[in-house]
């Protein structure tokens, strides 16, 4: 199943397991979502159901993920089942939480999990149905698993395979932030020293939508082309990186390790070098 699905497809999707989730983020978004969501769509939150947030962001970052029996709780109380057929939106491309959301269900153990392109204004665009209000639905029962599937570096194995030079680590954030500009959320601007910029917004076209597969996939081998095949992604607190491993995905390439405590942990941790390219 391609990770990406359209609105044309997703109108077409006709199944009894099929479950939508809205997955915008930011201030008042449940309020945003009780006023008007895609008809039939549950309401998952970023801080509470995608984050286990602690008591500080220099061990973890903004955004460290839950235990996998706290997520398989969530799961149970949106009603999801081995089976289901999850499409996942947001209002950012993808950018916000649909991605996050994406990868934690895949990494889960999941198998029919898509993000819907160009998110809650293109579904708006193509007639999707929306709504407005709680939706109802019964909860499931919990679905076992014990670990996250996909890969994941912690802040030691992202110096150590720096200081090797055995991985590629990929800053996804905007340039000006890498550059170390300014800094809109974090406490210090710059870089992790070594890791590249490949801002996710490259992986969009002028519409908003993702590029082709193929696209992707040629433009991603360019980039990478004769440096280490490992791959570490990260961005502010490991929630925007999931876009660029959902559009690595989306080409038809290997899942890489998230980075999940990202520049958000790193630039908070006492010690760690910070790069700026002014």
């Amino acid at each position: 199943m391609s990770p990406i699905v359209s609105p044309a497809e997703l109108k077409n999707i006709h199944t009894e397991n099929l479950i939508i989730l809205d997955a915008r983020a930011g201030k008042d978004m449940h309020q945003n979502y009780l006023e008007k969501h895609i008809k039939g769509a549950r309401f998952i939150d970023l801080d509470k159901d995608l984050a286990d947030i602690g008591d500080d962001a220099a061990f973890g970052g903004r955004h460290p993920l839950p235990s996998v029996e706290k997520f398989a709780a969530t799961l149970a109380d949106l009603g999801i089942v081995q089976d289901s057929h999850i499409v996942i939106y947001d209002d950012k491309n993808g950018a916000n939480a649909a991605a996050r959301a994406w990868w934690m269900l895949r990494s889960f153990g999941l198998k029919n999990v898509q993000v819907l392109n160009g998110g809650m204004q293109n579904a708006e665009k193509n007639g999707i149905e929306f709504s407005s209000g709680e939706e109802s639905f019964e909860k499931a029962d919990l679905i076992e698993s014990n670990h996250w599937v996909f890969p994941v570096s912690d802040l030691e194995t992202v110096e150590n395979e720096l200081k090797n030079n055995t991985s590629v680590v990929i800053d996804v954030r905007d340039a000006y932030r890498y550059r170390g500009e300014s800094e809109p959320i974090d406490l210090v601007a710059g870089h992790i020293p070594g890791a590249i910029n490949i801002p996710f917004s490259e992986n969009l076209d002028e519409n908003g939508n993702f590029l082709k597969p193929e696209i992707l996939k040629e433009k991603y081998a360019a980039i990478l082309d004769e440096k280490p095949g490992h791959l570490i992604i990260h961005c502010g607190s490991g929630v925007t990186a999931c876009h660029t491993i959902l559009a690595l995905d989306y080409a038809g390439l290997s899942i890489p390790d998230l980075y999940v405590g990202s520049w958000s942990e790193w630039s908070r941790r006492e010690g760690k070098e910070v790069a700026k390219d002014i």
